[in-house]
């Protein structure tokens, strides 16, 4: 299984939603980085992605994007097959 970190907070429904469908997946460890407990991360998470809102996820080193991403993705059939990859 590919190392899948997730820049989240506490309290984003999106955030939910993204870790459910991984979960539906077969996806069991996910490295959550709470930007809302973690705010230099937030900084961090902007230059890595250039993007400002959360989730934003990796598969491995791979961006993904945000939940519309992951469920655009996972409709296409793309999300299975890089999940199986490693």
């Amino acid at each position: 299984m590919p190392k899948i970190v997730m820049y989240s907070t506490q309290v984003c429904p999106y955030c939910q939603m993204a870790e459910r469908l991984l979960r539906q997946r077969g996806v069991q460890e996910i490295e959550k980085i709470l930007i809302d407990k973690e705010p230099a991360r937030r900084e961090e998470m902007m230059t890595r992605t250039g993007r400002r809102t959360v989730p934003q996820i990796y598969i491995d080193e791979r961006h993904i994007g945000g939940y519309d991403d992951l469920s655009a993705l996972d409709r296409a059939g793309g999300l299975v097959p890089l999940l199986q990859a490693a």
